[in-house]
């Protein structure tokens, strides 16, 4: 029997994420804590930038959601996306993965880097 190593799919700016992409992810993912919480005021100016500028430094993070219903949750995680242009890849209860590469990130920082 060999040891072989597999090697993680590496995720390229622009192009739809694979499915093979996308559990490679949340496996990263699942080793984090969510790093922003958005409180029961809801998305706010001030929310967007932390958001921002964590997905600058740290390319894939958890952030947490208000309770509320399905839809509800699915709305703010919606949003969120949108205003910072970033990619969901899962969204389970009250946490979501957001993904957002940058070309220019600090490699001591990025989820990307450190966990692949």
């Amino acid at each position: 029997m060999t040891n072989q190593t597999v090697s993680k799919p590496r995720v390229k700016l622009n192009d739809p994420l694979t499915n093979e992409q996308r559990k490679s992810l949340k496996g990263i993912a699942h080793q984090l804590s969510p790093i922003v919480t958005i409180g029961a005021q809801g998305v706010s100016d001030r929310v967007l930038e932390e958001i921002g500028r964590a997905l600058d430094d740290h390319e894939l993070i958890k952030i947490k959601i208000p309770a509320g219903s399905k839809e509800q949750r699915d709305a703010v995680a919606q949003a969120v996306v949108e205003a910072t242009q970033a990619t969901l890849i899962s969204s389970i209860g009250r946490v979501c993965v957001l993904l957002r590469q940058n070309p220019e990130a600090n490699p001591k920082l990025s989820n990307l880097v450190r966990f692949d």
